[in-house]
């Protein structure tokens, strides 16, 4: 958390631990696990030095502003996380698209080859085989430029997995630090 000063008003010595928070978008670039992970233990610290309410029975005072400034972080974060997959997922598809109008290049250029050996060869069965050598030799390059592609859009979507799947870690671990200290505060008052 940041420190900018006591929050003041009545308690202001008791809320000293309360600094507010300075909120501040995530920075392009930024490292979308770490923007996530920066939130959510920023949400944590400020829960963890909440005091307890009045009303006991786990209720916190939690100062208002603090929180309502993390959870529009929270909401500003996630939105760029989704824009970041729908990013990657567009890349992927135009790197496919890509792949595949190459491949669709080089059959053509292969058959389009293979015609003209056909025609100038004088001997038809030498020109036949040539050019069925030409285009199992350019489908395979077909094969091979559509496997890398999709290779690639794997590789990026894992990746993105990965991010989301952290993300939601963390996000249930910082849930049950919370429901672990709401059932410790209850046991200390049953004492």
């Amino acid at each position: 958390m940041t420190s900018t000063g006591p929050s003041g008003g009545r308690g202001a010595d008791a809320r000293d631990q309360h600094d507010r928070v300075a909120v501040a978008p995530p920075a392009q670039g930024a490292d979308p696990v770490a923007t996530l992970t920066a939130i959510v233990a920023d949400l944590t610290e400020l829960v963890a030095g909440a005091r307890s309410g009045p009303l006991g029975g786990g209720t916190l005072k939690v100062p208002r502003d603090q929180l309502v400034a993390l959870v529009d972080e929270l909401r500003e974060a996630v939105p760029h996380q989704l824009d970041e997959a729908d990013r990657v997922l567009e890349d992927a598809d135009r790197v496919l698209g890509e792949a595949q109008a190459q491949a669709e290049d080089v059959l053509s250029t292969a058959r389009a080859r293979a015609i003209e050996l056909v025609q100038r060869e004088q001997v038809v069965a030498q020109a036949q085989a040539r050019a069925a050598q030409v285009v199992a030799a350019a489908e395979a390059d077909a094969a091979r430029i559509r496997q890398d592609a999709d290779d690639y859009c794997d590789r990026r979507l894992a990746m993105l997995e990965d991010v989301l799947e952290q993300a939601g870690a963390q996000v249930r671990a910082g849930r049950e630090r919370l429901v672990e200290r709401a059932l410790d505060r209850s046991a200390e008052g049953a004492d």
